[in-house]
């Protein structure tokens, strides 16, 4: 296990030389890796550029160590986020995967879903600051090298980024920052290395995207508008927003939102029911996607699209949303019209085992008989998919097993899950302004920013909010979590908020599977936090073995 972690550090220009070039159709050329060292990765700038779209290229790859999911954001969108969280339910599955709904899995230091964060944020920035070391001495116009540069160190501060949500305290339980941070790697060494405070991890994560910018703004060269999945000055502008919010940094985390989302004006209704499966005018980062790059079983579409292959061939839906949260919100609304909520089939007793099945929330069937138990409603949820089925597009579900609260968000374009999927959105950007403007206690501020989501996108047009105080916090919480719903927020939000994870069964009045339907303190699970996996303990001779914060 040493050689493998230790490869990670290594080998980080490894993975940049297999890299896919910016261009669609040889996205995935590939150069030899057992041979390629740092000066020929990175000789040159355009070398370089591969070595970007190779980080790139991780953030969607399976990495068969750890097993047939584990592909880059996939997995920490599902897994990390999606799953554990209050308003995603899997509920076919809920059984099976509950120790990951619950949080069972955080101090299982052996465990290969303790250990795939740390692994593969620490590969991108292994990738990243290969890139960042050699690029000074590549060939090429230092236009060239500032612009590669920045893309590396956005990169670096992403990966970083993402690192302190999962192995380190909340801010506000860090003693201002004095808690254990990260390892903050940023060269190419792999020796022993002790953790840095989590004030420095901060400090580090701003300096890079500081320099960044700075980079990017001495630079000419950019990606082109259609490559989402490059960085750019606005990819860093909304990194540093993240950090600054999960930092408690508010007014930092409101400057940044806005400069992220200047150029990514919100969707239109048009484009928010066409299926999540391509770039929109509001994707500000996210992956390729193409049949071209076709991840097989392992992509997110396959499991979690409602036309993927599982929603297509089995009964497992694709993700549901909180049936509690999703009635909250007004049934004019163009974002609750891509679930199967119960205002669709109002002429239907929900509650009625005789209708719906009570277990796992799927209209009209019977999943332990493999039978329809409602004809009428089982055809009126399937006519309902076939109205929303997006343009040149399969049907949602045609495995016929549709669940209440199912989703008709995400699609895919081809078999079995090939789809582009969204990073960072300006929806999100906006819904940072709106939560930092409400804790540094402006409140026009904050419903201004809600008039701007909901109201002016044409969300809903008929939007207004009057609220003040904790309504208008639990407002503000509540459509961050439809808009956002599915994309790997939910889990990280809840431990911002220092929020309760609380699930409720259908005899509850929600919908979660009953071995899911549990409250998960925010005090619970270490502060919400996974331990530095054993591997890295035992192979980094100065860590201790223990647990985060101390």
């Amino acid at each position: 296990m040493k050689n493998i972690i230790n490869k990670l550090f290594v080998g980080g220009l490894l993975f940049g030389a297999m890299s896919l070039s910016s261009c669609a159709s040889d996205f995935l050329d590939t150069a030899p890796t057992d041979s390629t060292g740092a000066s020929d990765a990175i000789g040159t700038t355009a070398n370089a550029m591969k070595a970007l779209n190779g980080i790139s290229k991780l953030m969607t790859t399976q990495h068969s160590y750890f097993g047939q999911g584990f592909a880059g954001e996939n997995n920490i969108i599902a897994h990390y986020e999606n799953y554990p969280s209050e308003n995603y339910l899997y509920n076919m599955y809920a059984s099976g995967w509950s120790p990951i709904h619950n949080q069972e899995f955080h101090s299982r230091t052996n465990s290969i879903y303790d250990a795939y964060a740390w692994y593969y944020y620490y590969t991108i920035i292994g990738n990243a600051n290969t890139i960042i070391c050699n690029i000074d001495n590549a060939s090429g116009s230092e236009d060239e090298k500032n612009y590669i540069k920045a893309a590396a160190l956005t990169f670096r501060a992403f990966a970083f980024e993402k690192l302190t949500h999962y192995y380190c305290w909340r801010w506000q339980d860090s003693n201002n920052g004095a808690s254990q941070g990260l390892i903050l790697r940023l060269d190419e060494s792999t020796g022993g290395m002790s953790y840095s405070t989590l004030g420095e991890t901060y400090t580090q994560i701003y300096k890079d995207l500081d320099d960044a910018i700075a980079l990017y703004s001495a630079s000419s060269t950019n990606r082109e508008a259609s490559e989402v999945w490059l960085p750019s000055i606005d990819v860093a502008h909304a990194v540093y927003a993240r950090a600054a919010l999960n930092k408690l940094d508010y007014a930092k985390a409101l400057s940044e939102a806005k400069l992220a989302h200047q150029n990514f004006p919100l969707m239109s209704n048009a484009e928010y029911h066409s299926g999540f499966c391509n770039p929109t005018s509001e994707w500000i980062f996210g992956c390729y996607g193409s049949a071209q790059e076709n991840n097989w079983y392992w992509s997110y579409g396959t499991q979690f699209s409602c036309n993927g292959y599982y929603a297509s061939n089995s009964n497992t839906g694709a993700g549901a949303i909180g049936r509690e949260l999703i009635n909250r919100i007004p049934d004019n609304d163009a974002r609750k019209a891509l679930f199967l909520t119960e205002d669709k089939f109002p002429e239907f007793n929900l509650n009625d085992k005789s209708v719906m099945d009570q277990s796992y929330g799927v209209l009209g069937v019977d999943p332990g008989r493999n039978a329809i138990i409602n004809k009428e409603l089982w055809s009126a949820a399937a006519a309902y998919c076939e109205k929303m089925t997006v343009s040149g597009l399969t049907t949602p579900y045609e495995a016929g097993f549709m669940y209440l609260g199912g989703q008709l968000k995400f699609h895919v374009f081809d078999t079995p899950g090939v789809s582009y999927l969204p990073f960072i959105r300006s929806s999100e950007m906006v819904l940072i302004e709106a939560e930092a403007s409400y804790q540094l206690g402006n409140e026009a501020d904050a419903i201004a920013a809600l008039i701007t989501l909901n109201k002016e996108s044409g969300r809903n047009p008929e939007y207004t909010c009057t609220k003040s105080g904790d309504a208008l916090w639990n407002e503000i919480m509540d459509y961050r979590e439809v808009e956002l719903w599915g994309e790997g927020f939910a889990w990280s939000d809840y431990k911002r908020w220092n929020r309760d994870v609380v699930r409720h069964s259908f005899a509850e009045g929600g919908n979660a599977h009953i071995s899911i339907a549990t409250t998960i303190p925010a005090s619970g699970a270490n502060k919400w936090t996974w331990d530095v996996p054993l591997n890295e303990t035992d192979y980094n001779d100065e860590l201790k073995p223990g647990t985060p914060g101390n």
